[in-house]
């Protein structure tokens, strides 16, 4: 179960009347077909998940990263292996310790008798969906080797490049950074990741459906059960596709408000920057596509904003002290903000 602001029903001010003003202009049939075949996959194994595997699925079209932030025990490495496998792509898992160094995410030079030389030896990372889990347990000169190979998906090293292969997608997971043994991720790291998603504990009808599906085999989950449904071609023609779908000016200037808001709220310290703006923009539209439109709604906006943000704004220190979140404080953003007439 993960923690958002969703809006299921249609906003009374805006989102009519944008729908009425837009005709059907992009053929989503594959769309629907992909999205409907990656849930059954997930509720296969996973359950009270289903708007997880919409920002999941959002961020692999928008060829961004996640980051899945929760207690232990809330399948998030799981969550991250089943996406990995209804991709038919390479998958690897990294799992971050204290005394994980650099070289051992990108990889390092060996020297070889045959060829009297050094020669790159890649690291793990080198992988189409790469899991890093427990990303805050390794420490900040480690997590900083991830900067370059997220932002431009290639790897630096004695002055040559080396281009990752499409697709390149890193599902990071972290527990909470009050957990003991932990690292504070820098900003800067944080900004690589297209949004953060924080896990929430399910419901007691969750739970209950949890314990019944697995009550007979608690620890091993088949996940050999899931099966491989996107290609990278099909992908690709997705992503493409994905700047088809259409987007009012009006909802422009209400991300922009929404943006300029974070600027401008005394709660908040550091508001969020233009790559806000783009992530909440691309990540509206894939949103829109997966759910079958091709034109985007508020509710789109407003169902991504608290993902998109809530690891790009700063509370000012009084407003931390008074116990108040980042997810209280955006909904406040959303609640102010007018809606697109």
């Amino acid at each position: 179960m993960i923690d958002h602001e969703e809006n299921t029903a249609p906003q009374e001010l805006g989102s009519e009347q944008i729908a009425e003003s837009s005709t059907p202009r992009v053929d989503l049939t594959e769309f629907a077909e992909y999205t409907e075949r990656i849930k059954q996959e997930f509720s296969k194994v996973l359950i009270g998940n289903e708007h997880l595997v919409e920002l999941l699925y959002a961020s692999l079209l928008c060829q961004g990263h996640v980051l899945l932030e929760g207690v232990p025990g809330l399948a998030k490495t799981l969550s991250a292996k089943v996406m990995a496998r209804t991709l038919q792509a390479d998958f690897t898992r990294i799992q971050f310790t204290p005394d994980l160094m650099p070289s051992d995410i990108i990889g390092t030079s060996i020297f070889s008798q045959q060829s009297s030389a050094f020669e790159f030896q890649q690291g793990p990372i080198f992988s189409n969906i790469v899991l890093i889990d427990e990303i805050n347990r390794a420490p900040a000169k480690t997590q900083a080797a991830l900067f370059e190979v997220m932002e431009e998906h290639q790897v630096s090293f004695d002055g040559v490049r080396y281009e990752m292969e499409f697709p390149f997608f890193v599902i990071a997971t972290q527990n909470p950074i009050e957990q003991e043994g932990t690292y504070r991720l820098p900003e800067a790291q944080l900004d690589r990741f297209l949004m953060k998603i924080k896990l929430q504990y399910p419901n007691p009808t969750e739970e209950l459906e949890i314990l019944n599906r697995y009550k007979n085999n608690v620890k091993d989950r088949d996940l050999s059960i899931i099966n491989k449904v996107l290609k990278p071609k099909a992908l690709k023609k997705m992503q493409i596709l994905l700047n088809e779908i259409h987007v009012e000016p009006q909802i422009l200037q209400y991300i922009v408000d929404l943006i300029q808001e974070t600027r401008q709220n005394v709660k908040v310290y550091f508001g969020a920057s233009p790559r806000a703006s783009l992530a909440l923009l691309s990540t509206s539209r894939a949103l829109a596509a997966i759910r079958g439109r091709d034109f985007v709604l508020p509710d789109d906006v407003q169902a991504m904003a608290p993902h998109v943000l809530n690891h790009r704004i700063i509370l000012t220190p009084e407003t931390e002290m008074q116990g108040e979140s980042t997810k209280a404080v955006i909904q406040e953003i959303i609640d102010i903000v007018e809606l697109p007439r």
